[in-house]
């Protein structure tokens, strides 16, 4: 190979090295620290700091437009762009996604059923056919616990669903998936979980709920489920 053409070519390999490389966190300002374990409401996951940069989005983060401005959502974490570079933020009040993080807490406030997870709450927009972040609900202190404040029981009865991915679906397409079978279930029967009662009259409660779960465990399992 002639001499003049090996920095060119050392060129090139480290720019296959560096488009290969995971998004590079970099501390924010007053701390070292990247992560912090979300404790609240028994969550117990962990999740970038926000006010961290980081050089590119995760593969596979959801852009959403908002307020005439973008955002990336990724794992429960929220990025906005700030120059060449990506800074994790809370997420605008209002701002809609079609799926929920891969883990998140059921919460049920008075009469309202939120979804919990990295300092913020989630609504069913049954309007808008999203997940919608709104304000902290009343009665929990957005710096501590939350008062009173208790997973509710799933209407219908107690059952427990866990859903074991038996093809090696990441997080993201687990997410994915529950989120399109829920959908599909809830308009083959007419039952959802995301309302109050379901949506439906209280006597048909137990027998629409039992119709629901057998259509999302069908749904499920043809896309590579274990439903127990």
């Amino acid at each position: 190979m002639p001499r003049h053409t090996t920095p060119l070519l050392w060129a090139f390999l480290a720019t296959l090295a560096l488009a290969g490389a995971p998004a590079f966190a970099e501390p924010h300002e007053g701390g070292e620290r990247h992560e912090h374990l979300d404790a609240r409401h028994a969550h117990n996951h962990s999740y970038l700091d926000r006010g961290v940069i980081v050089t590119a989005v995760p593969r596979g983060a959801y852009s959403v437009r908002f307020g005439g401005g973008r955002y990336w959502f990724h794992g429960g974490v929220w990025y906005r762009a700030e120059g060449p570079r990506f800074i994790v933020i809370a997420p605008p009040v209002g701002i809609v996604v079609d799926v929920l993080p891969p883990f998140f807490t059921t919460l049920r406030i008075g009469t309202m059923q939120y979804y919990y997870a990295n300092d913020t709450y989630y609504v069913y927009n049954s309007s808008l056919r999203g997940f919608q972040v709104v304000e902290p609900p009343g009665g929990v202190d957005p710096n501590g616990a939350p008062a009173a404040v208790a997973p509710p029981p799933p209407p219908g009865g107690a059952d427990n669903v866990f859903i074991y991915p038996k093809n090696g679906q990441s997080p993201e397409q687990q997410a994915t998936d529950r989120y399109e079978c829920h959908r599909w279930a809830a308009e083959q029967t007419g039952f959802d979980p995301t309302r109050d009662g379901g949506g439906v009259a209280p006597d048909q409660v137990a027998r629409k709920r039992s119709d629901y779960l057998r259509a999302d465990g069908a749904c499920l399992e043809g896309r590579g489920y274990t439903v127990r």
